[in-house]
């Protein structure tokens, strides 16, 4: 198996990720081997682009966490593939990415470049109305999260709280990631994300923070349908059409190519 393996962070949420068309990279879908790589590069997963599975798209996205779970969208990750696929010289057949992945079809608009940095635009999955469970919210992004207000994010143990809410039986068996909110006086929201398959928290979670923004105009604690969003490291965007079904879902934000 002779691949290169490229460094991305997504907002500080840090992923490898590999060229796989035309390659055989079954060796690398091995939980083993996943866990291996993502502990030796130090990231919270691992991606394989792929040549395209369905007519009229431009690849595929493969998304794994550290521990060899998949099947599930990385909205960071979904960033940081389309400008990997940029970085390769893949050209979209229309102005903007066209890929499937996990949780269906996407489209990733490149907004800006310069160096080793991207500016992404990425077009998330509808999501249905959050439903109200333990002290918080439960939504599906493409990826199952928890949502809960606090006063402070700073004063939480993300480590510990999180861990006993993605293990809580109403969760089981998939498990959730656990985000939690602080609502700021501009309207604007602070996150920290526990994530399960990396089993700890991450920089930036980007299911999370679109999850942490549908839940907060839901419930009433923001009121615009574009919410700028403050993860560790990095300032993200969702913008979403409002409704019985969240629409036009949208996360904008960078992707970095470390090496």
């Amino acid at each position: 198996m002779d691949v290169n393996l490229y460094k991305w962070s997504g907002a500080g949420n840090l992923f490898v990720i590999v060229d796989g068309r035309g390659a055989d990279v079954s060796g690398l879908r091995l939980p083993q081997t996943i866990s291996i790589i993502c502990d030796h590069y130090g990231t919270d997963g691992l991606m394989i682009l792929n040549s395209p599975l369905q007519a009229g798209t431009d690849f595929d996205m493969e998304f794994y966490n550290p521990d060899g779970s998949g099947g599930m969208m990385c909205g960071n990750g979904g960033r940081c593939i389309a400008a990997f696929a940029d970085y390769l010289g893949i050209k979209p057949a229309s102005g903007k990415y066209l890929f499937t992945a996990p949780d269906g079809l996407h489209d990733a608009e490149i907004l800006s470049h310069k160096d080793n940095n991207w500016n992404v635009r990425l077009k998330m999955s509808d999501a249905e109305a959050p439903q109200e469970v333990l002290d918080g919210w439960f939504i599906n992004t493409g990826t199952r999260h928890f949502v809960k207000f606090v006063d402070d994010t700073e004063d939480i143990d993300v480590e510990n709280e999180g861990r006993a809410i993605r293990m809580n039986w109403v969760f089981r068996p998939e498990g959730v990631n656990v985000n939690f909110v602080q609502v700021l006086p501009d309207g604007s929201l602070k996150v920290r994300t526990f994530e399960k398959g990396v089993e700890g928290e991450t920089a930036a979670c980007g299911t999370g923070l679109t999850a942490s923004a549908l839940v907060a105009f839901h419930t009433g604690k923001v009121a615009a349908s574009s919410i700028l969003l403050h993860a560790r490291q990095k300032d993200l965007k969702v913008e979403f059409v409002p409704g019985d079904i969240f629409s036009e879902v949208h996360l904008t934000g960078p992707a970095e190519l470390l090496k």
